[in-house]
């Protein structure tokens, strides 16, 4: 089976997606330092240096996450990655997921998730989302990107703190279609 890679550059009009570096840390700090951006996240206090340092460490060791660059003003406004590929159940999952707030309620999220979603079904046939269950804000996102809920919870431990999420779905079959 050929090697996967789960950080390459994407790129659209708009927005380049583009492997996180150690070097990315004041501009991501910067995009992530808004208590608003993660009042409904499990995970509340991000927005706080340690937290959000450790938060950014595990980005870069995971080798498969991402910022995201605007093309406009070549500013970093927020990141996500891949985690969890199973090649058995030809799936992978899209998460971590933030963005700065002027970067909310347009077209941002939409084009990045395109981008990662066309990327990632190179490789599998379904793609997962999963949120915290009172996150009505990336709730709404999931839904507006066409994420399927699949039924029941799942637990998801975050530093040190175990939370229940709501998993979405996205199949390869019916994005393309889409």
């Amino acid at each position: 089976m050929a090697e996967i890679d789960l950080q390459p550059t994407l790129t659209d009009q708009q927005v380049i997606v583009r492997p996180l570096r150690a070097d990315d840390w004041d501009a991501m700090f910067r995009a992530a330092a808004d208590p608003m951006i993660w009042e409904l996240h499990p995970v509340s206090d991000r927005y706080t240096e340690p937290v959000f340092r450790e938060f950014f460490e595990s980005a870069v060791a995971s080798k498969a996450a991402f910022a995201f660059v605007d093309r406009a003003n070549g500013e970093i406004f927020g990141s996500s990655r891949y985690h969890g590929h199973d090649p058995d159940l030809s799936e992978i999952e899209i998460g971590w997921t933030f963005l700065a707030r002027p970067y909310w309620g347009g077209t941002y999220n939409s084009r990045i998730k395109s981008l990662m979603l066309r990327h990632a079904f190179h490789f599998v046939d379904t793609v997962i989302f999963m949120v915290g269950e009172t996150n009505l804000r990336s709730r709404g996102a999931m839904q507006k990107i066409g994420g399927v809920l699949r039924p029941g919870m799942e637990a998801r431990t975050l530093n040190g703190v175990t939370y229940q999420h709501v998993v979405y779905e996205i199949r390869r079959r019916i994005w393309e279609t889409t």
